[in-house]
């Protein structure tokens, strides 16, 4: 059985500081969210908007787990209601 993802083109991604997981697989975020904070940091974006929706919350603990783990990650925590609540994380650079 052939990997579907081999078959699709990359996913060109606007970096502005809003990544919205919605549209990705639950496996492309291991790497996606990694990636992501990467180009932020570099283009000096250093707050960062995580939509990962309510749901069960398997997503948000993925996320959240991403970030502990990141030296370059000061502190996160959820977004205010007007951001999206409990729905997305807002993290905090370290710049570069």
């Amino acid at each position: 059985m052939q990997d579907e993802s081999a078959n699709q083109a990359p996913v060109r991604l606007l970096i502005d500081g809003v990544l919205d997981l919605h549209t990705f697989k639950p496996r492309e975020i291991g790497q996606l969210v990694p990636a992501y904070l990467d180009e932020c940091r570099a283009r000096g974006i250093l707050e960062v908007r995580i939509i990962h929706g309510k749901g069960i919350g398997n997503l948000q603990r993925t996320v959240h787990s991403i970030l502990a783990k990141r030296s370059d990650v000061v502190r996160f925590g959820f977004a205010s209601v007007n951001f999206g609540g409990r729905g997305a994380t807002i993290a905090t650079l370290r710049p570069k």
